[in-house]
């Protein structure tokens, strides 16, 4: 992806193709960083990847800003924001991590990535193995090879994929589909603004709130569009998330990505609910959604119908595996995606039986630097919107972003050997109503100081369907 200044990929240049007719284009330039360059073991440069995610992000607000260098990041901040849910303490207490039926499993020829976090995922995880225990899994795999059990688990509904190698991923159908276009791919409407509403991206008093009035619609789960929506959210914006209520959110996971956006929960099935949501529609100024592709259709919320009713909406969409391919609609989480694509083949160590097995990157680096990502295109299109009055789409994948850091050269200094330790983290609390809160704080600088989430997580589905 571009060139490295700095050692850093140029993740921002994505960004280029909104701005190449405008007098705005040479104001597209790296953002000032600073720390060490490497600090994670293993055999990718998941730092290139994170500092590079978080620098798009603050290149977009700088842009937006018309001030260069206002906007920065740090290693330690960066690092500790991609393991923002491994910092957290609730009144003293960590999050859960993955569920015991999550993780990696033996089969017949190899070994398979299971997610099982959500109970409904549990569920029709044991259904498709004929399984009604943890043993009772791990026999039926046992039994299977790789690529069917795959197959037999996604076909019910739940979450796996076989370890590939990266050569297997490749010479796929999903892989070849899933590596095309850029890793923040880029659509803008035709025609002409059909709404009055514009964003309020005005000079302020707080230059720390630079989204103050922009209001957006958060129809994400899980870290990777929450991670986004949360940093629009400490940047001023008016972030209202919305969820089903037929699948509600882990706890820990809501919390660590909650802070600075108010929860909402609706059943959009419900005719009253739908008109609601579609009557926000009319005055939002960006729409985040993080689901499968054609998940929201029957609800009018595809992105061609946003921007064909408004074209100067900006529409920000996530998903696992793309929108062509195979596995389009497919299910997916970070974990998932690694072990589809090669990274857990890359990341594998000789086990203490003598054998092997597969690893994991040392932080969810694909939903995080996915979150910024989506999170630096919102904002770009909002900088294009105030200079011709038109938003646009931006879109990406965990898939695409797993091929951006693999493509991305050797990382510096001896792979598998950090060159320094883990930046040590500038962790802060707050009193939230979930108890005390230790949390990292966001990946970015403002004129040299760092950032803090304003408000903490609000109780879940405890929002009014409307604005601030």
């Amino acid at each position: 992806m571009g060139g490295i200044p700095d050692g850093v990929p140029a993740l921002f240049r994505c960004l280029e193709p909104l701005f190449r007719r405008q007098d705005a284009s040479g104001g597209l330039r790296p953002a000032p960083w600073s720390g060490p360059r490497r600090w994670w073991t293993g055999p990718l440069d998941v730092e290139g990847l994170s500092l590079g995610a978080v620098g798009a992000a603050a290149a977009a607000l700088n842009l937006l800003a018309g001030a260069p260098d206002r906007f920065a990041t740090t290693s330690a901040l960066t690092a500790a924001a991609f393991d923002s849910s491994g910092h957290l303490r609730i009144s003293g207490h960590p999050i859960q991590g993955f569920a015991p039926l999550s993780g990696f499993r033996r089969t017949l020829d190899g070994w398979i990535r299971l997610h099982a976090n959500y109970p409904h995922h549990a569920e029709r995880l044991m259904e498709a193995l004929g399984a009604t225990t943890a043993g009772g899994v791990a026999a039926a795999l046992r039994r299977m090879e790789s690529l069917e059990a795959e197959a037999a688990i996604q076909s019910s509904g739940g979450v796996a994929a076989a370890v590939r190698t990266r050569e297997a991923w490749l010479g796929s159908a999903m892989g070849r589909s899933a590596g095309r276009g850029p890793w923040i791919d880029l659509t803008l409407p035709g025609g002409k603004a059909k709404g009055t509403r514009q964003p309020v991206l005005q000079p302020l008093d707080d230059p720390r709130r630079p989204l103050l009035g922009v209001r957006v619609l958060d129809l994400t789960r899980v870290i990777a569009g929450p991670v986004s929506t949360r940093l629009l959210g400490v940047l001023g914006a008016d972030v209202l998330r919305i969820d089903p209520p037929q699948l509600p959110e882990i706890t820990g996971q809501f919390v660590d990505t909650g802070f600075c956006k108010r929860s909402a929960v609706a059943d959009l099935a419900l005719p009253g609910n739908l008109h609601r949501l579609h009557h926000l529609l009319h005055t939002a100024d960006v729409v985040v959604a993080g689901y499968r592709a054609g998940s929201l259709t029957r609800f009018g919320l595809e992105p061609e119908a946003l921007l064909d009713a408004r074209p100067e909406l900006v529409v920000a969409t996530l998903d696992s595996w793309g929108r062509e391919g195979p596995w389009s609609g497919m299910r997916g989480f970070d974990s998932i995606v690694q072990a589809a694509t090669g990274i857990a083949d890359l990341y594998g160590l000789e086990d203490g039986d003598g054998g092997w097995r597969p690893g994991a990157l040392p932080v969810q680096a694909l939903d995080h630097a996915t979150g910024y990502g989506l999170a630096a295109g919102a904002i770009a299109l909002l900088a294009h919107r105030q200079q011709t009055g038109l938003g646009g789409w931006a879109r990406m994948s965990l898939a695409r972003t797993a091929g951006e850091l693999l493509g991305l050269p050797a990382p510096p200094g001896q792979a598998g050997s950090p060159a320094s330790q883990p930046p040590t983290p500038d962790l802060r609390t707050q009193a939230s109503t979930y108890g005390e809160l230790q949390y990292a704080r966001p990946p970015l600088l403002l004129d040299g100081q760092p950032l803090d989430y304003g408000r903490p997580p609000v109780p879940y589905g405890s929002s009014e369907l409307a604005w601030a």
